[in-house]
């Protein structure tokens, strides 16, 4: 639970590798996401080629602290495995593997940030061509990861004033 609580958004971070076993707990992270009818509609990418996390930038306006990562994870739908009876629910399944991906980096003591790539469609189309990805694969999220070069407070989001019980 600590891990989930004290989650932040890092942008900033040292010149340090990840471990591939750390890379691999990540992913196996993402992997035990609940998906709907357990279809599991994602394919992963790993990057640390600093050319390839050098050119995401070039497609992604939000992205320049992957030039400073270690590691980026370009979570994809794979539409020859989404839901047949709800389609889109493929969406839900990758935001819920890569929120398992970022607690599992919160909790190895790495940093990491959700970069949302999945609906603009010209970072879609883009990210696709870079990667070479088939055309049933769609690219819905990138993390960036590496070890954490700035800290941040805790912050309590709870907000009670959000939460109607039986009713609005």
């Amino acid at each position: 639970m600590k891990a989930i609580f004290e989650r932040r958004s890092i942008r900033k971070y040292l010149d340090i590798q990840i471990s591939k076993e750390n890379i691999e707990l990540i992913l196996k992270a993402g992997m035990s996401a609940p998906s709907a009818g357990n279809g599991q509609p994602w394919q992963f990418i790993v990057l640390n080629d600093k050319k390839m996390l050098y050119r995401i930038p070039e497609i992604h306006p939000n992205s320049h602290m992957l030039m400073k990562a270690s590691h980026a994870i370009v979570v994809c739908g794979d539409m020859n495995r989404k839901n047949k009876f709800v389609e889109e629910l493929w969406i839900q399944d990758c935001s819920a593997a890569t929120e398992n991906m970022l607690i599992m980096a919160q909790d190895l003591g790495l940093g990491a940030v959700w970069l949302g790539v999945y609906p603009m469609i010209e970072i879609v189309e883009k990210i696709k061509e870079l990667l070479s990805l088939p055309e049933y694969i769609i690219p819905f999220s990138i993390i960036s990861l590496g070890y954490p070069g700035e800290t941040k407070d805790v912050l309590d989001r709870y907000d009670e004033s959000r939460i109607h019980w039986n009713q609005w």
